[in-house]
């Protein structure tokens, strides 16, 4: 068969071949590719070669119908596309092929493989929506979604098996290059939970972590401090007094002051449900936050936490209004929960005039308070659900709830005293900056 070097203008110039005929033009360049014209002037690229189903005679496959670009077009680039094939395209599949068929195999099953393969494989984006539909009632979930998905957006489409480390170490040095190191570290984290959790799921087709082998200390070169940030009693009245007004009463400002009264995280109040308040006729009225929510290993989940609800804690929600959804703390009619920290922080400090804490850091401060109050050591970690170990774990099933309403109490009363003093006690703080001034 005669061969030529196949050029654009040659394939714009064939015209239809006699009718009920077909004409080969073959590529002087590429073994076996032809230009295939029909008497319809229909136009496409063949490959004639020994295929493993008929490995003695040459048989035709067709490889694509033929693009031609228009006058002015770009010319065609090597870069395959769906569809119709450009000269340079059928030139570079008719190669792949060829190279296939000299380790004997059948390039169109081959492709088929691929097709189904892909099929089976997610996206970057398609795996954070997994992980992140799994973390949901996970106490983090907001700031997870946040991270995941404003920090790695560059990501999205790509192959999630195709994420490798030097992906992982650009994306956290632009968090580290705009001052954020302590996001940086969370960010890492959490992709690095993201992939783990993905390779027990064998269906996700994620058999690697492009985390393994990278540290926090290695890519962001400073280690965490922890804090220990502790509200004073200024600070304490002024944040205390902001939740009572109009513009932050509620959600915020409830949960606010019941994260002060109890001492627990902060989702454990904001994701409560109207399921988990209950009363007992020994004990009270209780919240009890279930396992899910509470922090700790999931192979090793926490007990339930009973908080004990203290006269303040009713008062509070009691006048909380109740909604058609189960969530008592929400902008989704109990829908949802709220999930908008960063903006209640921004607005409770502009109310307030107080800065430079956290919402954890409420938490210390209760922690912290309650160390001044007579109580057995073991009551106030138990009252703030902080894990007990060894043998006491197995064997000491009592739940503190008379002992922990106690302390709860206790220290109800000590923080109303700072946060809501009677009209004719002045601010003793003010008071004392101002003697030392004199």
């Amino acid at each position: 068969m005669s061969r030529k070097n196949l050029t654009v203008e040659f394939i714009r110039s064939r015209k239809p071949a006699p009718e009920g005929k077909r004409i080969d033009y073959f590529d002087a360049g590429v073994p076996g590719l032809g230009l295939r014209v029909t008497d319809r002037g229909h136009k496409s690229f063949v490959l004639v070669a020994r295929y493993p189903s008929h490995p003695k005679n040459p048989t035709r496959r067709f490889l694509g119908n033929v693009y031609l670009p228009a006058k002015g077009e770009a010319p065609d680039g090597d870069e395959i596309t769906g569809g119709a094939l450009t000269l340079a395209e059928a030139r570079t599949k008719a190669r792949r092929w060829l190279d296939l068929l000299s380790r004997a195999i059948d390039p169109a099953q081959h492709e088929r493989s691929q097709k189904i393969e892909a099929g089976k494989r997610i996206t970057f984006d398609e795996l954070r929506e997994a992980f992140l539909k799994h973390f949901e009632q996970k106490k983090k979930h907001g700031e997870a979604k946040r991270i995941l998905t404003k920090d790695f957006a560059v990501w999205n489409g790509r192959l999630a098996a195709q994420i490798d480390a030097q992906d992982v170490d650009a994306a956290i040095q632009v968090i580290v290059r705009r001052g954020s190191k302590y996001q940086a570290r969370n960010a890492l984290a959490y992709i690095r939970s993201m992939y783990s959790w993905a390779k027990g799921r064998p269906a996700l087709g994620i058999k690697s972590s492009p985390c393994e082998g990278l540290s926090a200390d290695g890519l962001i070169g400073s280690k965490k401090k922890p804090r220990t940030k502790v509200l004073d009693d200024g600070e304490l009245r002024a944040i205390w007094a902001a939740c009572d007004g109009k513009a932050y009463a509620y959600p915020y400002g409830a949960i606010v002051k019941l994260l002060l009264l109890s001492g627990v995280r902060e989702n454990e109040i904001a994701r409560m449900s109207r399921g988990e308040l209950i009363e007992t006729p020994e004990d009270g009225r209780l919240l009890v936050v279930p396992s899910e929510r509470m922090k700790g290993e999931e192979d090793d989940p926490p007990a339930p936490h009973e908080i004990p609800l203290t006269p303040k804690m009713v008062e509070i929600l009691d006048a909380v209004p109740e909604f058609a959804g189960p969530y008592v703390f929400t902008s989704t009619d109990g829908q949802k929960p709220v999930n908008g920290w960063s903006k209640a922080k921004e607005r409770i400090d502009k109310l307030s005039g107080v800065t430079g804490w956290r919402f954890h850091d409420l938490r210390r401060t209760v922690r912290t308070r309650i160390s001044a109050i007579p109580a057995e050591e073991h009551v106030r970690e138990a009252l703030l659900a902080h894990g007990r170990r060894g043998i006491q774990a197995h064997y000491d099933q009592h739940r503190y709830r008379a002992e922990k309403r106690h302390l709860l109490e206790a220290w109800e009363k000590k923080l109303l005293a700072i946060a809501e003093p009677p009209p004719n006690i002045a601010d003793l703080d003010q008071a004392r900056r101002e003697r030392a001034r004199a």
